[in-house]
């Protein structure tokens, strides 16, 4: 699956060195607007303790993680809807992400220009909040132009549809994204053709001091209290300290976390959150060959999740064979699992739970 995160924010809030202790990418990183033109695509691992044990227990010749792609979208400013600072081809980037880590600066430091001029964590979101909606906006009249032509004919389905556009009008003028609209099943076909950017789920990175992690400071709690009432996520990381860290050998990070008294980096719990954010889970395949995990959205079916190795898989599916995780590394092999009666055999409406182990049975 492409899962693709787009890592959004007002200039110079360090988005680009996020995204360089992210990956390997090497996105540009400058004291000013800008710098980032086109957007930086980066994969990253999926960071999961289990599958190295299950590697591990499994004398697995390699290791594949689940993988999720971050784009480094250049900063948005005042006006972007309109066209201000590029904002037009920024704003066509988000759009083919299927969720925003929104980085919000919450430190001060006077070496590094601020676009507006002093650090002020709710403006600087009410900025990217309202340019979204604005754009939002402007793709929903241009669909209501059109509807309210079609609707002359005075066909119903035509009329009802048009109704439904300007509900989501008055939503969105009120300042309330996509996301937070309710409609039923019969409406999800309109909603889903328009494609806006507030429909996308945010997830806030409050880019902090050193000195001021683990938790923040004032900053962060307003960061905070605003992903309270949208029911988001926040997480507190420093961008230079991580890509300080992702600069360092497995060991010497382990070491230099516990030193700070932090249990996992930055940057491990922002994947995370950022794999979360999209209702994903992990099942795993394990052998001598390799041990690999695969991402499929929470919910899936049994055919469907053997379909995300290979489509003939789904197409054949007999049965899956699964081992929960847990029972796997506690009896030490896929063996020892099926001889204690902990290997089932599932079928067609098998719903696959994060951490399965799964070997799946089908026809050619």
């Amino acid at each position: 699956m492409a899962l693709r995160c787009g890592i959004v924010g007002l200039p110079n809030v360090g988005k680009s060195t996020l995204f360089n202790a992210l990956s390997s990418a090497g996105a540009e990183s400058a004291n000013y607007p800008f710098c980032t033109i086109e957007p930086n695509v980066g994969v990253v691992s999926v960071p999961d303790p289990r599958l190295e044990r299950l590697g591990q227990l499994a004398h697995s010749a390699r290791i594949v993680p689940a993988t999720i792609e971050f784009v480094d979208i250049a900063g948005l400013v005042a006006g972007a809807s309109k066209g201000e600072g590029l904002g037009n081809q920024f704003l066509a980037h988000i759009r083919e992400v299927d969720a925003i880590v929104h980085v919000v600066r919450c430190f001060a430091n006077e070496n590094v220009v601020h676009v507006t001029g002093s650090v002020d964590p709710a403006r600087d979101i009410e900025i990217i909040h309202t340019e979204l909606l604005l754009k939002d906006l402007e793709t929903l009249e241009k669909r209501i132009d059109r509807t309210q032509k079609l609707a002359k004919s005075g066909e119903k389905k035509i009329r009802e549809e048009l109704a439904f556009y300007e509900r989501l009008q008055e939503h969105l003028s009120a300042g309330k994204p996509a996301r937070a609209l309710k409609f039923d099943a019969e409406e999800q076909a309109w909603f889903d053709s328009l494609f806006l950017l507030t429909v996308k789920p945010v997830l806030y990175a409050a880019n902090v001091a050193e000195e001021d992690l683990p938790d923040g400071g004032e900053y962060v709690d307003v960061v905070r209290r605003i992903a309270a009432e949208e029911g988001a996520k926040v997480i507190v990381v420093s961008a230079e300290l991580e890509a300080q860290i992702a600069e360092l050998e497995e060991d010497e990070r382990r070491a230099f976390l516990k030193e700070l008294g932090i249990e996992h980096s930055g940057l491990d719990r922002l994947i995370r959150a950022a794999y979360d954010l999209l209702g994903l889970i992990t099942f795993f395949t394990a052998g001598p060959k390799e041990a690999r995990a695969w991402t499929i959205h929470r919910g899936t079916k049994a055919p469907e999740a053997a379909g995300v190795i290979h489509s003939d898989f789904e197409r054949g599916f007999i049965r899956a064979e699964t081992i929960k995780f847990h029972d796997y590394d506690r009896l030490g092999s896929e063996a020892a699992a099926r001889d204690m009666g902990l290997m089932r055999s599932e079928g067609r409406d098998y719903v696959v739970e994060d951490g399965d182990v799964m070997l799946f049975r089908f026809n050619v």
